[in-house]
Order: C-alpha cells, then structure tokens, then sequence
C-alpha cells in the first residue's frame, strides 16, 4: 500500500507559525451579537487586515522567503501580485535585508502600488488582461538570478497562510465551520489544511465573487476551468483559474463554495465600517458578504470567517460605500 505526503501539513503550518512568532501580529478576533442575531449563529471573525501591510499575504511572504539560503537572500527576490503579496514580499524582504521586484498590474489600486514601493520595491507594471504575469515574473527572475515567490502556488506561501486559522482556532476552540475568501487558493488551502487537521469534521466554505467563479466551477468540474479575467471590485479575487498546487488540495479539503455580487460586498463593508467599526476591502469582505446574504446556506452554530485584509483607499473606499444597489 503507498501513500501520498501532502504538499502542506498541520505540522508544516505549525512550523510556520513558530517562524512567525514575533514577526506577524497575533490577529484579534471580533464578536458582533448585531451580527450573530442577523445570521443565527455564533461568528468568530479573525481580522487580518490587522496584520503587517494590512493582509494575511505577510505570513506566507516571510515564511517562504526566510527560508532562503542567504547566498540567495542577497540576490534578491521576484514576485507577481495585484497588490497584497506585492506589499507582503516587499515588506519580507526589507525585514530580511534583500530586495525586492513586483510585476505589478497596471491598473493595482493605487494605494497598494504606493505600500509596496513604500517598502522598497521596484515595480514592473503589465496590463492584465493582455499581459501574462508569471511569463513576466519568471523572466525577470531568470534574467536577475532572483528568488521567486509566488503568491499561492508554493507550499510555504500556503503553510504560512494556515497560520491565521491555527491562530483563530486555538483561541476560539472547535468550529463547525469556517469560511474565506478564494483567489489563487492558498489562504483556504492553508486554512483547510489547519482547521481538518485540528477537527476534521469542521466544514470549509471558500466564498468568491460572482464575475470570478473559477474554483467554483473547477470544483465542479474536477478539473481546472479557466475563464475570462473577471471584472469585479473584488481585486484580489480578480483571477481566471485555480493554481495548480491549490487546486490539488482544495479539490480535497473544501466542501462548498458560496458567490456574492458586487453589491452584496459593498454592503458587507459598509456593515463592518458601521457595525464593527473596521475597514474592509471588497476581497476581504466576501465571506462576511455571504453571511449577511444568506449565501452559505443553513449555518451551524459556531462559524469562523477570516476576514483577509483592510487595504482600500480612503477615497474608493467612500465610493463603494456610497454605491448602493
């Protein structure tokens, strides 16, 4: 009888967290008894846009790039992002005492362009719907001898990214369910692998925008699907398929997927800026929208929901806020 290692482990995860121990912040956890009472169950939210550069991307940032051997350190890393890893490599590597280049897309928003040259960065802009960014990315690398890092397809990136559901579940204890956001797919593999090993029972719902349902139909498919680059203001959801790393365990470890509208997100914002009193941008807001849309079906009793990130500028902030349906 053979058996298959998993790419990322519980063990891998906790390892992580060690690496991260006084680097990133221990994320608070917020209650909303307004919030339990609208969704009929008890909501632990981890709140990551309270982590370094704002979003939970710092923990895999670091964890991959630390592990460098420091002949590699000193040449320097690569990275492609639309905006949160590009400020979680940025920022790893100016911790580290390296460098930094970030394939950026043209259209980031610009608060993010500015935090990640803020930290150092050089920055290589592309268009997205034309441009291929990993093509771009991996050239650059092979031309400048740097490291690259991917912003999911890595398995320290995902060990990392468990990290945040590690931490939400040894202060809250066992959940019936937990959901996040899904772009490329390695904040729910990293979770997924964390909360099933801790309790294996726990469901994990993954929530992504209605214009980006890639993993949604790749799941349902078995395969890879890919689609047109979606247009959705949940930027960092803004992806056309599934990584391949991900997917391989995401198809394994998730049970469903929920999809919310733009202005489902926009109201989940506006609610958390209200009611919570945090900012929360659109990709960060996603399970949170699901909650209050009723979009994850019938709820257990006692449900985490990782809210991936706060960067949004004060200004496009105010207009999504404004836009109602």
């Amino acid at each position: 009888m053979t058996t298959t290692t998993p790419p990322v482990t519980l063990d891998d995860i906790r390892d992580a967290a060690t690496r991260l121990k006084g680097v990133a912040h221990r994320t608070p956890v917020l209650r909303s008894r307004t919030l339990d009472a609208l969704v009929g169950a008890e909501v632990f939210l981890k709140c990551e846009n309270f982590q370094r550069v704002g979003a939970f991307k710092f923990r895999g940032a670091y964890n991959a790039a630390s592990r460098l051997a420091p002949e590699q350190l000193a040449r320097g890393i690569a990275a492609y992002s639309s905006g949160n890893h590009a400020q979680a490599v940025a920022l790893a590597a100016r911790e580290l005492g390296t460098t930094a280049v970030i394939v950026m897309p043209e259209d980031a928003p610009p608060s993010k362009r500015d935090a990640t040259a803020g930290y150092g960065a050089e920055i290589v802009s592309y268009d997205r719907y034309t441009g291929d960014r990993v093509a771009i990315a991996e050239a650059l690398a092979a031309e400048r001898g740097l490291a690259l890092i991917p912003p999911y397809e890595h398995p320290h990136v995902i060990a990392g990214q468990g990290t945040a559901a590690l931490e939400l579940l040894e202060e809250v204890g066992e959940l019936d369910a937990l959901m996040t956001p899904v772009g490329g797919g390695g904040l729910i593999a990293g979770s997924a692998t964390a909360a099933k090993g801790l309790y294996a029972g726990i469901r994990v719902i993954g929530v992504e925008p209605e214009a980006g349902d890639d993993t949604k139909r790749s799941l349902e498919a078995g395969r890879r699907v890919a689609i047109p680059v979606p247009h959705t203001i949940a930027d960092g959801q803004a992806l056309h398929t599934p990584g391949e790393l991900t997917f391989s365990m995401n198809r394994l470890l998730v049970d469903a997927i929920a999809l919310v509208s733009d202005d489902e997100i926009r109201d989940a914002m506006r609610f958390a800026f209200e009611r919570l009193k945090i900012v929360v941008e659109p990709s960060g807001a996603t399970p949170l929208a699901a909650l209050l849309a009723g979009r994850a079906g019938p709820l257990p009793r006692r449900v985490g929901v990782i809210i991936s990130g706060g960067n949004v500028d004060a200004e496009r902030f105010a207009r999504l806020c404004r836009t109602v349906a």
